[in-house]
């Protein structure tokens, strides 16, 4: 089985990969023909035209657009993906430092988000019409509608502001404090491993409103999905034989639960992948300074090489999560091997 696992996670590698190319072909082009202008921003307003000349030719913007491309390209698979046109940092240093950051927010909130919408969806599909059923429905509905930014300003203003229970959303730690030895990228294993307690302390508790905000959004689908895929199974013709033959209520929802992981699975890595760029407003809000803000912050100011990483880390974190999501599927569903 683990020849075959690896022989289909290769063919999925080989098709992935020149997707990624296209996503980074198509943003390389848009983000040029947009009409935003880096050199005028980096000249000043005072700069002559040699001045604004010799600018577009130290950052090669004299080529054309396909010679440019090709360029980037070639630089980035060996690493360099260029510098930030208005830090001057490397983009591979800032990706590097910044991922673990935004990952970390949206691991541990897709995370709570599928540890409460799973069980809720899938007891709701055991319940369809009944009072809970449409308290789960109305909350998953709730969800859909909150706007991210909204939900991250209120949860400052009641935790924060009003009950004083929060810190202030103004970064990962207490700025009072030393940040830990990097080891993982998150303050707070980092601490919890090097035994600095209070570190660890500030660290969770900066990570708590923000990570509770991304639950929330990420719960509402999960709780949607999981009651849609779930509802589907009752209905199938299995589960009518199994409740017929007498089996009790506790094994039929256990064999709803396990017949609907594979697509609930599926849908969680959509999920982290979609909440990458919604995770940008929430670490913005928070001040989070993971490569979400990051991103938003380089489209806003025009930085060209920092969007063109960005977009390279989304296709990327795509590629990686729906591999790992696919050798899942294929482990836990031997009957869609033969598909697969």
């Amino acid at each position: 089985m683990w020849v075959q696992l690896f022989r289909f996670l290769l063919r999925r590698l080989a098709v992935s990969l020149p997707l990624v190319v296209g996503v980074v072909f198509v943003t390389f082009m848009l983000v040029r023909i947009g009409g935003g202008d880096p050199v005028a921003l980096l000249a000043g307003p005072t700069a002559s035209a040699q001045e604004h000349a010799e600018i577009r030719k130290g950052l090669g913007l004299d080529q054309s657009l396909v010679t440019q491309f090709g360029i980037y390209i070639s630089k980035a698979a060996q690493g360099d993906l260029g510098q930030s046109w208005l830090s001057s940092k490397q983009v591979s240093e800032e990706i590097a430092k910044r991922a673990l950051v935004t990952l970390e927010l949206l691991l541990w909130g897709v995370a709570i988000g599928a540890l409460v919408g799973i069980p809720l969806g899938a007891r709701a599909a055991a319940r369809r019409g009944s009072t809970f059923d449409q308290v789960v429905r109305a909350l998953s509905l709730a969800g859909f509608s909150i706007p991210t930014y909204w939900l991250g300003l209120i949860a400052i203003l009641t935790f924060f502001y009003a009950l004083e229970l929060s810190p202030a959303p103004m970064g990962r730690l207490d700025a009072s404090l030393i940040t830990p030895e990097r080891i993982t990228g998150s303050y707070f294993i980092d601490a919890l491993l090097r035994g600095q307690w209070e570190v660890a302390r500030s660290a969770l508790s900066h990570l708590l409103l923000p990570v509770m905000t991304v639950a929330v959004v990420a719960c509402a689908p999960i709780m949607k999905h999981t009651r849609a895929i779930a509802s589907e199974i009752v209905d199938s013709e299995f589960i009518r034989f199994a409740r017929s033959s007498g089996l009790g209520e506790r094994r039929i929802r256990g064999m709803v639960l396990r017949n609907s992981m594979v697509p609930v699975l599926t849908f969680l890595g959509t999920e982290i992948v979609g909440l990458l760029g919604t995770s940008s407003l929430i670490e913005l809000i928070f001040s989070w300074g993971g490569i979400g803000q990051w991103g938003l912050q380089s489209i806003l100011n025009g930085d060209f090489a920092a969007i063109q990483g960005y977009v390279l880390f989304a296709a990327l974190l795509s590629v990686v999560v729906f591999i790992i999501i696919d050798a899942a599927n294929y482990i836990l569903e031997p009957r869609g091997r033969e598909r697969m």
